[in-house]
């Protein structure tokens, strides 16, 4: 007799009326130090190694759902959208304009700026200091980018020599930083700055080509086969506007983690409780932004990847649709579910810095036809009233399924107040085969990450990767190819459960993390650590916008029993950044709770 085959019905005739929701957990052992170690050794092993695996995977019933099933729909391998109607209440802008064209029609969008309550005395609540006020700080010649450098470059040194040390940076030059500011501040001098970024203080992924940094991706030899020549394309469109680059930020080695933890240069830490995770793989640019030394910072998302560090670091995140900026010149070109978004600490930062860098690649536009890019025009009395008319789907047994219920409880909270200031609908929804989409971002992710650096990992770089990496890359590479079509035969069954429930809802709204910060166990500082039930918490709720290339934003609404930040995420459906930008502002414009970081640089010193 033969294996029992499990057969799905197709995704049409699915009755959701009879759905349970299955709040499981990951199967797999926490493991750090001299006992990771050894697991490494073991899993390593040709027989040992593939009896182990193949244990965990049946565990978490991955060849359940991959092999012994019958799944009708045919493969989706990339993100396919349906035509979108325009959003309502917006400023459209051309991808092909230049982008310090495209920035200054985002300042138009914003609300009036008054400059004498920004800048004037003391206040609380505590608020970051915005591009605007820099800009303004600028143009009043109150201060220079030069004088603000050098408050930058002490807060980096001095957060790199403090103990315990937060490593945000990986490659960073003080002179580069200096030689940039000096022409920013000459540009101002004669009255002819590029754009409201000119000045503003950014940091880069370290995934993300900056020239002349190298591009690590927090490993310790990825410079030796990956060269860099250019800026990647992203971070030319924020040159090109004037921005100042301030270095190359850490992160979890190759994306490969949600912790933020890093062996091989030392760990950016949360600036909320320095013994604390910042989240990953975006750890050290969500960490330069929550501690105030940068105004924003680039990351990339391929599984929460920005969403996830800016919810626990309490700032914001934004994963844009896929396709929507142009990632060449990062280490995910090429992949299907990673994006490059920014990181800031508040709405019209990111609104600002999102216009400097969007624009889709030549073959995306060409595959994907993306939609016209828009933004939310803030600067409209009528936007209460556009707000007022969206539809928040909420999949109750989902959104509390967290390992701390103050998160569910706090975002419940700010959805209530928001619903009921704007008059706005929450619909309850269900979402099919979370476990399915789970398993299926799993291997697309891990499988495209594998072939990627298959050539350099065969060649004897494996060994030089953190313990860590090499347990999640031995799994990967458990992965054939039949398991991989399995996985996007997943990806358009999950896109077109998605896909119905956005003709009823504007936008989803779910908690972005399961958990706030983890501590950091010492012995991970060193080696680092395996605990998927961590990752697992983290990326809860952070997979569909990867997996389906939906647009998302992470807003920070309040704080946990131990002070430490919780976030809401907003995810939208294709195209729709202007519509979850939109929800982001009027969620801060509720004034939700802010506290200071326990780690926190003002750089923008008040005269």
């Amino acid at each position: 007799m033969g294996k029992t085959k499990r057969v799905m019905l197709p995704v049409t005739e699915v009755d959701l009326t009879v759905i349970k929701y299955n709040a499981s957990q990951i199967e797999a052992p926490h493991i750090t130090g001299l006992a990771l170690k050894l697991f490494v050794m073991l899993v390593e092993l040709p027989l040992i190694g593939s009896l182990i695996l193949s244990y965990l995977k049946k565990q978490n019933k991955i060849n359940e759902m991959l092999r012994d099933t019958v799944i009708p729909e045919p493969p989706m391998f990339r993100p396919e959208f349906l035509p979108q109607e325009p959003e309502s209440g917006v400023v459209f802008l051309k991808e092909d304009e230049k982008s310090e064209d495209r920035v200054e029609i985002a300042t138009r969008c914003l609300p009036q700026y008054d400059s004498a309550n920004n800048l004037g005395s003391d206040s609380t609540p505590f608020r970051y200091w915005k591009i605007r006020d820099y800009a303004y700080s600028y143009r009043s010649k109150i201060t220079t980018p030069s004088m603000v450098a050098e408050h930058v470059i002490c807060a980096i040194e001095e957060s790199s020599n403090t103990k315990p040390a937060t490593l945000m940076l990986i490659s960073f030059d003080p002179e580069d930083v200096r030689k940039q500011a000096s022409a920013s501040t000459q540009r101002f001098e004669e009255g002819k700055p590029l754009s409201i970024l000119d000045g503003i203080f950014v940091a880069i992924k370290d995934d993300i080509d900056c020239y002349p940094y190298p591009s690590n991706g927090g490993t310790t030899w990825l410079h030796e086969v990956h060269s860099v020549k250019k800026d990647a394309v992203s971070v030319s469109r924020l040159r090109r506007c004037g921005a100042i680059l301030v270095g190359k930020a850490n992160m979890h080695e190759l994306g490969m983690g949600t912790t933020g933890v890093n062996p091989n240069y030392g760990s950016a830490r949360n600036p909320h409780d320095l013994k604390r995770y910042t989240g990953g793989s975006s750890s050290g640019p969500a960490a330069i932004v929550a501690s105030g030394i940068c105004s924003a910072a680039l990351g990339t998302d391929g599984g929460g990847s920005i969403r996830v560090p800016s919810s626990l670091c309490g700032v914001i995140g934004l994963k844009t649709t896929y396709g929507r900026t142009d990632i060449k010149g990062s280490l995910c070109d090429g992949a299907t579910v990673t994006v490059i978004g920014p990181i800031a600490s508040n709405v019209e930062d990111i609104i600002l810095i999102y216009a400097a860098i969007l624009g889709s690649s030549r073959d995306d536009k060409i595959s994907l036809h993306p939609s016209t890019p828009c933004l939310p025009d803030l600067s409209l009395h009528e936007n209460t009233s556009v707000v007022g008319g969206l539809r928040l789907g909420k999949y109750t047994e989902w959104f509390n399924d967290v390992f701390s219920p103050d998160i569910s409880n706090k975002c419940e909270d700010a959805l209530n107040l928001f619903s009921e200031t704007y008059a706005c609908k929450v619909v309850e929804i269900v979402i099919p085969e979370l476990d399915e989409m789970q398993t299926a971002h799993v291997v697309s992710y891990g499988s495209e990450a594998a072939a990627s650096l298959m050539p350099d990992l065969q060649d004897g770089k494996g060994k030089k990767l953190t313990l860590d990496s090499r347990v999640n890359f031995a799994l990967f590479n458990t992965f054939t190819s039949s398991d991989y079509v399995a996985a996007q035969r997943l990806r358009r069954r999950i896109m077109y459960y998605h896909t119905e429930l956005f003709k009823n809802v504007d936008v989803i709204v779910t908690p972005t993390t399961g958990m706030t910060a983890p501590l950091i166990p010492e012995s991970a500082l060193k080696s680092g650590e395996s605990n998927l039930n961590v990752t697992a918490n983290l990326m809860r709720f952070s997979l569909a916008a990867n997996l389906l290339g939906f647009p998302a934003i992470s807003v920070p609404v309040g704080y946990d029993k131990q002070g430490l930040p919780i976030g809401l995420q907003i995810i939208g459906g294709p195209w729709c950044e202007a519509s979850i930008l939109r929800m982001a502002a009027a969620f801060e414009g509720l004034r939700m709770e802010t506290k200071q970081p326990a780690s926190y640089f003002d750089i923008l010193k008040k005269v």
